[in-house]
């Protein structure tokens, strides 16, 4: 390299060095220093890592779930649903992303979690709040689940008010009517903060759009992203059934819950009933 070549390639460095000493750089715009210092063992166990770093991924893509979630019940209170639809295929394709993760917690074997488990304390997944507020804002609510926050005083009032809130089930119901469908008042003034029920005159609200699609398109594609959701959440939740099994058997979890066996009953409880059950009758 030619002495020219040389000053105009350390002119450069002196350049790159100077403007990241004044410019934001891509760790600092991330805070890698504090995510990747967050992986606190609690055992010397090899896989316990793979076990930390999957939960907090998935902790991470429910975040980004809330948060689209809720801009599509903005807009579908709004009775704009057009752009609920691309929010709501987003939402759809961060579930892919937690469903796969399952496949690699999978590769943890019985005696490996074993190995750490015990050390675990009373920490389990069912006390995961941002799963219990996709639930919520997807219309599965229960304000017993609520019970093993209320030592968590900010975090048990935040809860209480998302369950207050309507979801976008809810809000999916009151587009039909804005758009001139009937429904019966008792569905509209229902308490929110109670699982949601089935009832006929939504069943044939529903049905009225499936069978006018012309007429009701922006109607009809937001049902489509609904079931769409309601369906990935349901894969999810068997592949954590699944994979459960597959490590612990049908031992408790760890925060005391029953583990399988709470998690299949949960696989009955679907989400937007009357979009599934208006299939059987077109």
């Amino acid at each position: 390299m030619s002495k020219p070549d040389k000053d105009i390639n350390h002119g450069l460095e002196k350049n790159i060095q100077t403007d990241f000493q004044k410019a934001m750089s891509y760790g600092d715009y991330l805070h890698l220093d504090k995510i990747l210092a967050s992986q606190h063992r609690v055992s010397d166990h090899h896989d316990e890592m793979l076990f930390i770093i999957i939960h907090q991924a998935s902790e991470l893509w429910m975040k980004l779930i809330i948060h689209e979630l809720s801009a599509a019940i903005e807009y579908i209170r709004q009775n704009d649903l057009e752009p609920s639809f691309k929010t709501l295929s987003r939402v759809s394709r961060i579930q892919q992303q937690l469903i796969q993760s399952w496949t690699v917690l999978s590769t943890l074997t019985p005696s490996e979690y074993l190995e750490f488990r015990g050390k675990l304390g009373q920490s389990s997944g069912f006390q995961s709040y941002q799963n219990r507020l996709i639930e919520f804002a997807l219309g599965n609510k229960n304000i017993h689940t609520l019970a093993v926050y209320q030592h968590q005083t900010e975090l048990y009032e935040k809860m209480l008010k998302a369950l207050q809130k309507p979801s976008i089930y809810d809000a999916a119901i009151h587009a039909l009517v804005a758009r001139g469908i009937h429904v019966d008042q008792e569905v509209l003034d229902r308490d929110l903060s109670k699982k949601y029920e089935p009832n006929q005159s939504v069943e044939e609200a529903w049905l009225k759009v499936y069978r006018n699609v012309d007429q009701y398109w922006d109607l009809y594609e937001l049902a489509e992203k609904l079931v769409d959701i309601g369906h990935q959440q349901q894969i999810w939740r068997y592949h954590h059934m699944s994979t459960v099994e597959r490590i612990i058997g049908h031992k408790p979890g760890t925060g005391g819950s029953s583990g399988v066996t709470y998690l299949k009953k949960v696989l009955d409880q679907h989400f937007f009933p009357e979009l599934w059950t208006i299939r059987t009758k077109l």
